[in-house]
């Protein structure tokens, strides 16, 4: 018998206990892991159990290679096929040594798809956790049939607030701050304004309303500069056309600012005839229409 086959019975003869042990600590902190994070968690305990629960792992795989699997690559020279006494005895040895090994190699998978598993479940509960998918959020604001426009102190626009050049920052009323909501009205002359096709009666006596969200990576869109009738985004330099349609004339901004339909109210105050017909912010959001 070659000094590589008593090596390689040496390896299969190898104690399993450090295997076992791995692979039922990884899984018995992955099984904590969840248990904790379901009672509210604890961050610092958490990481601890989850380095715990795949260097178990990973030191049960590493230990199960080398101690039970052939390190190979092994050489023989051939031999005569007639077998001598002590060469059949070696067989016999070796073949009742495989059978045990097969039987160590059974249970030791089984310890690591229960380690592998519990892990799994571990991780379901976090992901969980992240919440529903947004489905059609992304594409609505607080804006409604209305709404009237209020200021961030929650006070309402008349439709003769603003004097000619003037800008504001409202919101719909209930919804002062709301991210996703904040348009900007402007008071153009109505002599200098043409409403694009189909939004003719967007903008009673020239107040127009855009959002406030820039097209290109979501920064507000606050800057107005009367005498060109022109938008600014401060953060990239985008710049959009008020007085059609807040197109863009510069800048990495491709889209234009969605525009906002009002109207005015039987008190004389400015509300919206409906939400945004577009996706607000960034241009990658613009896949659909809002209903």
């Amino acid at each position: 018998m070659s000094q590589e086959d008593r090596g390689s019975r040496r390896h299969q003869r190898g104690r399993p206990g450090a295997v076992y042990g791995s692979f039922v600590l990884s899984a018995a902190a992955s099984i904590g892991l969840t248990v904790l994070y379901a009672l509210g968690g604890q961050p610092q305990l958490e990481g601890a159990l989850l380095l715990v629960a795949l260097g178990s792992m990973g030191t049960g795989l590493v230990l199960w290679e080398r101690r039970f699997l052939p390190q190979g690559p092994y050489v023989q020279a051939r031999e005569p096929l007639p077998s001598t006494a002590l060469e059949r005895r070696a067989f016999a040895e070796d073949f009742e040594a495989g059978a045990e090994a097969l039987s160590r190699r059974k249970f030791m998978a089984r310890l690591f798809g229960l380690a592998l598993g519990a892990f799994g479940v571990a991780a379901i509960l976090p992901i969980r956790s992240l919440g529903p998918g947004p489905k059609g959020a992304l594409f609505k604001t607080e804006w409604r049939r209305g709404s009237r426009l209020v200021k961030a102190n929650n006070q309402p626009v008349a439709v003769t607030d603003l004097n000619v050049g003037s800008i504001v920052t409202v919101f719909p009323e209930g919804h002062p701050g709301s991210a996703d909501s904040q348009t900007v009205l402007i008071r153009v002359d109505p002599t200098n304004f043409t409403a694009l096709p189909g939004r003719e009666t967007w903008s009673p006596q020239g107040n127009v309303a855009y959002s406030k969200i820039c097209t290109h990576a979501g920064c507000p869109v606050g800057l107005y500069e009367q005498q060109s009738g022109r938008l600014f985004c401060p953060c990239h330099q985008s710049v959009f056309d008020a007085m059609d349609g807040a197109k863009p004339l510069a800048g990495p901004a491709s889209r234009p600012l969605p525009q906002l339909a009002l109207e005015v109210d039987p008190d004389g105050f400015l509300v919206a005839q409906h939400d945004f017909t577009e996706p607000v912010g960034p241009g990658f959001w613009n896949e659909g229409h809002v209903s």
